[in-house]
């Protein structure tokens, strides 16, 4: 025997994909970018087939932004299959359904605007705008040193 994997390579050729999860290959993160200019910070995540509603968005009490995913789906059945589903285990013989789960935390700078972050999901690309603080500049004050 060349290959020691030469069970799960069977399985692989009768079932297909991955067998009892040995491979990952589905297995991806997010691409992210991070953009800054004067007035802003921007964080947008490519994430394909996503709705607002698989997203949290929080600044926790560390000063960090997280971004956390989790996506649920199975795909559907025709009708006749139904009836085989409920009525005896073990009809199907493949039935795919899939668990996305992500999880990102980024370290705000100090001058980004906690209250007025606000994030979309638009097309695939949740969207997540850091507002800077505006800072006035302090009018420097001169005053005299006693010397003592």
């Amino acid at each position: 025997m060349r290959n020691q994997n030469w069970l799960p390579s069977l399985f692989n050729d009768f079932f297909g994909d991955e067998w009892m999860g040995m491979q990952h290959k589905h297995a991806s993160v997010p691409a992210i970018n991070i953009i800054e200019n004067e007035k802003d910070f921007r964080v947008e995540l490519a994430v394909p087939g996503t709705t607002k509603e698989d997203f949290k968005v929080n600044v926790n009490a560390d000063n960090e932004l997280v971004i956390s995913l989790e996506k649920r789906s199975e795909k559907e059945e025709k009708e006749g299959d139904k009836d085989k589903k409920e009525g005896h285990r073990g009809t199907y013989l493949r039935r795919e359904f899939s668990y996305t789960s992500f999880q990102q935390s980024f370290s705000l700078p100090d001058d980004v605007d906690r209250q007025k972050i606000s994030a979309k999901v638009e097309n695939g690309v949740l969207t997540i705008d850091l507002p800077k603080k505006e800072v006035t500049p302090a009018a420097p004050v001169s005053h005299q040193i006693e010397i003592k």
